[in-house]
């Protein structure tokens, strides 16, 4: 049996309420940390009462933990959409595409997942697991297309754990002093760290 329309309409305006309330928590992680942000700040930001935020999520921390899923599954998203856009390249070229996107990620297009993500030591640790699992996918990503490169011959690495950890490094550093660069040079500072981190695998 089909859905009644008004039951469909009443469940996208519940989906877009609790997007936009997982969208401000968001936000608030990325500007105040987790200590900082409260449900209080999430129902006044988005103008409703914070009982009603309880029709939604348990407590603050299952809408951390959606937020920081969203923020993960968003990045893992925009790598695969770029990936996907050379997937008839050379891996050298999909890795290329991975670390220009993933830059853009944490200086232009969505800044919060860098400062989220940084804010961790001072977080209970119910989220440790969770966010090693985020990070994991997150390593994946790149680990598959840098293990194509090597079958093809293309790459070279000494330790692909050790290689790997030396490219995340270069792309969260990236996210600290590039955003202060304005205008073309920005770019050309991007395509530059892109080639300085490709060097990792030659």
């Amino acid at each position: 049996m089909s859905a009644k329309p008004g039951a469909t309409r009443l469940s996208r305006r519940r989906d877009r309420r609790k997007a936009e309330i997982i969208r401000t928590a968001t936000e608030l992680l990325a500007s105040h940390g987790y200590q900082g942000m409260s449900l209080e700040g999430v129902a006044e930001r988005t103008d409703i009462a914070k009982a009603t935020l309880y029709h939604y999520f348990a407590g603050k921390d299952e809408l951390v933990s959606a937020a920081l899923e969203s923020l993960t599954e968003e990045v893992l998203t925009r790598l695969e959409t770029r990936r996907r856009s050379v997937l008839d390249a050379t891996a050298t070229e999909q890795l290329r595409a991975l670390v220009d996107e993933q830059i853009l990620i944490l200086t232009e297009t969505a800044p919060e997942v860098a400062t989220v993500f940084s804010w961790p030591k001072s977080w209970p640790e119910l989220f440790n697991e969770p966010m090693k699992d985020m990070r994991r996918r997150h390593d994946a990503v790149f680990r598959r297309v840098v293990a194509e490169g090597i079958r093809s011959g293309e790459l070279n690495y000494a330790n692909i754990n050790v290689t790997l950890q030396c490219l995340h490094g270069i792309l969260n550093q990236s996210s600290v002093w590039l955003p202060g660069v304005t205008g073309a040079d920005r770019a050309d500072l991007r395509r530059e760290v892109v080639d300085c981190a490709l060097r990792l695998f030659i």
